[in-house]
């Protein structure tokens, strides 16, 4: 059996606890750490405009961890019925590992810390994408390399798309050391081969050369050659005569040619007058008139200039609009007409759009003008509450008259929910793994039923369910008295996880001898084992 090739790095195997330790290092941790394995509950803080009645399938703005947040996106049942497998389109723009400190993030990461952080979210992302779905990963030079190879691990070598080159500036910078980095990248993977490119819209500069010299009431036209290179004798039914209106006379194509078009092809074309002998009518040959209104969108290429999606000057300038006292606190935004390119290709009306590196809220921002729902999740509090959260508001509200609004028509509408993402339920400690008071504090039955998998249904003594599977959480201990009690509520087709932290001598046997298939699960040791290990021991 052959070896599979592979991007290799220190510390592949283990997991990224946090970006940097005390001293500033990357700290990584054996995957059996609880932080490997957590999924953190989430709190409904706010709401905005107009919202459905449940509340996970609405417009979200998540404040936490991108890791947290894509683990509660694919784990917890409430909210992996609507994500999980459906979204169309994934754009992110994440750190670049630059070296350059901002503001607003630590741009820092080195290489091997840089490919854990990133594996880690791209392996959640692979699971949220619908099968007909895509992901756009915007980077520099730096990365943009390693991140094709770790792509290609993820997602597969043979679901790459393209790299789009994104002219990000309109002139260069002498003050640049070497050379004047005028370009990003923008790698795009398909999900499967399901995936298909939307073409997009044409601009005036797809337009040049349309003219109406004979003010024809359909539009402006250019012309398009008559002939074909194929010669009489390989299609002999593509030589005949045609009659030039002008003058009356026979007109054949030169001897090596044939005509493009048959002649029935040819005679309707004429009753439909889009043959064109020139502005005398005496033209050798005729041409083609192909008018605007018939020509599709363009399929998507490969270089998008700043004349066509702008460049990041122009996305600061859309940004201080919105916030005057802005002061460059991004150091690398984007346009709205970028992402518009993006959405508009990789989706359609009332398709999903995921961004969890949100920033200052563009990929939501466009995608709410597009009509498309939308998912997005940005780190620090403080830029939710100065940037993203405000920029959405004046989107709903119809306060944002700047990116594409004019062009697409946007007048305000629609409405999105704030979702907070709690801190860590647990504390590593000399003495083991041990829960935060919080999370035995009237929260633990959710805590579970989310890392568990179980939809949270209080209806005691149960407070979850998954299928014929129901969860009896006890946040103090359990005993035998407290499983019977959860044994004699079970319907006869039914089974019961009971989970506790402390569980008491001789509860186990019991569950087992009178519920076949029933389970107890000591947390957090238990609850917090990889999957693949809990499944195991489930089995």
């Amino acid at each position: 059996m052959g070896t599979r090739l592979e991007l290799t790095w220190p510390n592949k195997d283990k997991f990224l606890l946090t970006p940097r330790d005390a001293e500033g290092k990357p700290e990584w941790v054996e995957r059996t750490h609880p932080a490997a394995n957590e999924v953190r509950l989430t709190d409904f803080i706010g709401e905005f405009g107009q919202l459905g009645s449940d509340p996970h399938a609405d417009n979200l703005l998540f404040t936490g961890d991108s890791l947290d947040c894509l683990r509660v996106l694919t784990r917890v049942p409430e909210y992996a019925r609507e994500y999980r497998g459906k979204v169309k389109l994934i754009y992110i723009d994440p750190p670049f590992n630059t070296g350059q400190t901002f503001e607003h993030y630590d741009d820092w990461l080195d290489h091997s810390t840089w490919l854990s952080f990133m594996r880690d979210r791209l392996l959640l992302m692979k699971e949220l994408l619908a099968p007909d779905a895509s992901i756009w990963v915007h980077l520099d030079d730096v990365e943009q390399h390693r991140m094709r190879l770790l792509m290609d691990e993820v997602f597969g070598a043979e679901n790459f798309i393209a790299t789009v080159i994104w002219e990000k500036t309109y002139a260069p910078r002498n003050d640049a050391k070497r050379f004047s980095a005028s370009h990003d990248y923008i790698l795009v993977y398909a999900r499967s081969a399901e995936w298909g490119a939307n073409r997009i819209p044409r601009t005036e500069s797809n337009n040049t050369g349309y003219k109406n010299p004979d003010n024809d009431d359909r539009g402006i036209w250019m012309s398009g050659d008559y002939t074909s290179n194929k010669t009489r004798d390989e299609r002999p039914n593509l030589w005949y005569p045609i009659t030039r209106p002008a003058d009356g006379e026979l007109v054949y194509p030169a001897a090596h040619l044939t005509w493009r078009y048959s002649q029935e092809t040819h005679e309707r074309q004429e009753v439909e007058s889009r043959v064109w002998w020139g502005g005398n009518g005496l033209n050798s040959v005729p041409r083609l008139k192909r008018f605007l209104t018939d020509v599709p969108a363009i399929v998507p290429q490969t270089l998008w200039s700043y004349e066509d999606v702008g460049h990041t000057d122009g996305a600061k300038k859309e940004i201080k609009a919105l916030f005057p006292d802005y002061s460059s606190l991004f150091a690398t935004p984007k346009t709205e007409r970028l992402l518009e390119r993006v959405i508009n290709i990789g989706s359609n009306p009332g398709d999903i759009v995921l961004d969890c590196f949100a920033g200052s809220g563009t990929t939501a921002a466009v995608a709410q003008k597009m009509g498309r729902r939308w998912v997005t999740c940005e780190l620090e509090q403080s830029t939710v509450e100065s940037f993203t959260q405000p920029r959405l508001e004046k989107v709903i509200n119809g306060e944002d008259s700047g990116g594409i609004s004019e062009s697409v028509g946007w007048h305000g509408g629609g409405g999105f929910r704030t979702v907070t993402v709690r801190p860590s339920a647990y504390a590593v400690t000399d003495f083991g793994v041990l829960f935060e008071d919080w999370a035995t504090e009237g929260d633990f039955a959710r805590l579970m039923a989310g890392q568990l998998g179980f939809d949270h249904q209080p209806d005691p003594p149960f407070s979850g369910r998954r299928g014929r599977m129901r969860l009896a959480c006890f946040p103090d201990s359990v005993g035998i008295e407290e499983a019977a009690v959860a044994l004699s509520a079970l319907d006869a087709s039914e089974r019961v996880t009971i989970v506790s932290p402390v569980i008491l001598e001789g509860v186990e046997a019991f569950v087992r001898e009178n519920s076949r298939g029933s389970r107890v699960m000591k947390a957090p040791r238990d609850v917090l084992r990889p999957r693949r290990i809990r499944r195991g021991m489930e089995s």
